[in-house]
């Protein structure tokens, strides 16, 4: 009886409801609903029946900042905006191992996954330092120049740096494949289309995939979409940490998540800073990289 009294308790018994009033860039304004930031809502435009989703990013002026997570086609002014009373999650389990995504968890790959999967939240809170294990275990990558010359450890954060076309896509392809590792968790960030099908196909192949799950927002998706996958992935990496397993992560490329929340900043409001970029990402960048690290249950989550 405990998860029905758990659903009572959660339940929206009452229907909060907002109207579009504005849309300039990549933000949509409303007049209501009474949501808090972060909160999922539905508009629902005209003709169409499926509803767009967005995310609560701010409130001003008494007016509720929404970014969608798709086309706003159909939507107008006065379109009804319907809060949902959810956070973001993300479903986790381990059907989804060998298995390609979207940002919401969606195969991409054509094959059904089950619908009785766990539901992540995407944001958790920070971890307690003092909870941290200390790294002590070294990982084999399987790439003799690292191992040898830049030995790592099982939960450590790693970054690599490079410029366009040298290899770094390469170089994670061939970490996912021969890695020490129960579980590789690769997200693809704002990658251009073409390329994440020869990442899957060429460069990760049928046996790093098999343990795999790749997490991918193609550059032509909203910036919302990208940040949405950076941190997807990041929440399946802990679930499959806290089973007891070492998880590998590898972001193809942090960079562009960056730039992804420097739109968003910058649609809302935020005055730039350096680079253009807005404060917003350089509190977004610790939350994000400092989920990494070793884990109570004995697992480990290592980042690249």
């Amino acid at each position: 009886m405990q998860h029905c009294l758990a659903a009572v308790r959660h339940a929206e018994l009452m229907q909060r409801l907002g109207r579009v009033s504005q849309f300039f860039g990549l933000v949509v304004e409303s007049v209501g609903p009474d949501a808090f930031v972060g909160e999922m809502c539905e508009i629902h435009s005209r003709g169409h029946d499926a509803p767009v989703v967005a995310e609560v990013l701010g409130l001003r002026d008494g007016k509720v900042l929404l970014m969608p997570y798709d086309d706003l086609k159909g939507v107008s002014l006065g379109s009804r905006v319907v809060a949902t009373g959810r956070s973001a999650y993300t479903p986790v389990g381990e059907a989804m191992l060998g298995r390609v995504v979207d940002a919401f968890g969606v195969p991409l790959d054509g094959k059904p996954i089950p619908a009785s999967l766990a539901q992540q939240p995407l944001r958790p809170a920070p971890i307690n330092p003092l909870e941290r294990a200390r790294i002590r275990d070294v990982l084999e990558t399987g790439v003799r120049a690292i191992d040898c010359l830049f030995t790592l450890g099982r939960g450590q954060r790693v970054g690599i740096f490079a410029g366009s076309g040298v290899g770094k896509s390469t170089l994670l392809g061939m970490i996912a494949r021969n890695m020490n590792a129960d579980v590789n968790v690769i997200a693809l960030v704002g990658e251009r289309g073409r390329e994440v099908r020869d990442f899957v196909e060429e460069t990760l192949g049928p046996e790093g995939l098999k343990r795999s799950v790749v997490v991918t927002a193609t550059s032509d998706q909203p910036a919302l979409v990208r940040v949405r996958a950076a941190h997807a992935a990041t929440a399946i990496a802990e679930y499959f940490r806290a089973q007891g397993l070492h998880v590998v992560l590898t972001m193809d490329s942090v960079t562009r998540y960056a730039m992804a929340q420097r739109e968003i900043g910058l649609s809302i409001g935020e005055p730039p800073t350096a680079r253009g970029y807005t404060p917003s990402v350089f509190a977004a960048l610790p939350r994000l990289l400092e989920r990494g690290g070793l884990h109570e249950s004995g697992g480990s989550l290592t980042a690249f």
